[in-house]
């Protein structure tokens, strides 16, 4: 039974990759418990199994081994169409990349997950256009991607990301192709995000800007976590 405190717990998380003849271990027996509503970070150097561990607990991936609850639910136990409905509910995603689709708007790409999410295309356009006044781009509702600078279309990303109300928001490398100050604005929305609306963050980084908001931080190496330090 899932400690109501904690939103993510796993036992003996593992998952391996065989490339020709070859096991790769990226993530051994992870043990972790993500507190619901903290602004929690893992890092590592490259390599380190952290994107994989954040693939696993949010369903992205199917581990070779453990258990992982997300709110109370065991995710390896879950079909297909179960997964898809925990991510578009529960999940919002924050790639490294934004993934943003060139020929739509800002606000048609915010307003995507609401249709796959089936809502009523009048309240998913209201919640895209409240989403993106939240995140200050509510003068760029017609603008295509390639007209935002990059700190903007990061912004776009989360607004996305957090259009369909999730319990989570999981952000890769979320400042790794932005200047410091933009960088900072990024953590400061992120933070807003969490307290305003009690979203739980899941951030992995190699920047010290960000790790050291961390209100939880796990430190992986070779596809252990090796430390925790709860700030």
């Amino acid at each position: 039974m899932l400690n109501e405190e904690n939103i993510i717990e796993t036992k003996n998380l593992s998952k391996n990759y065989s490339i020709g003849h070859t096991e790769i271990k990226s993530v051994i027996d992870a043990n972790i418990k993500i507190k619901r509503g903290s602004f929690t970070v893992i890092v590592g150097p490259s390599g380190s199994g952290k994107t994989t561990l954040v693939n696993l607990i949010t369903g992205l991936e199917r581990p070779s081994k453990g258990h992982v609850l997300f709110d109370g639910q065991r995710i390896e136990d879950m079909n297909e169409y179960q997964l898809t409905m925990l991510r578009c509910n529960k999940i919002g995603f924050v790639f490294q990349l934004y993934n943003l689709i060139p020929i739509l708007s800002t606000l048609e790409n915010v307003e995507l997950p609401t249709i796959a999410l089936g809502l009523d295309r009048k309240e998913g356009r209201n919640r895209a256009i409240q989403m993106l006044e939240q995140v200050g781009l509510e003068h760029r509702l017609n603008h295509k991607p390639m007209e935002l600078s990059g700190g903007e279309q990061h912004r776009v990303a989360i607004a996305r990301a957090m259009v369909n109300n999730p319990e989570v928001l999981v952000a890769d490398e979320p400042t790794a192709s932005l200047d410091s100050v933009t960088g900072k604005k990024l953590i400061n929305l992120m933070k807003t995000l969490k307290e305003e609306k009690g979203v739980t963050i899941i951030t992995c980084t190699h920047d010290l800007l960000v790790s050291d908001q961390a209100e939880e931080l796990f430190t992986m190496r070779d596809g252990r976590v090796v430390d925790k330090t709860i700030k």
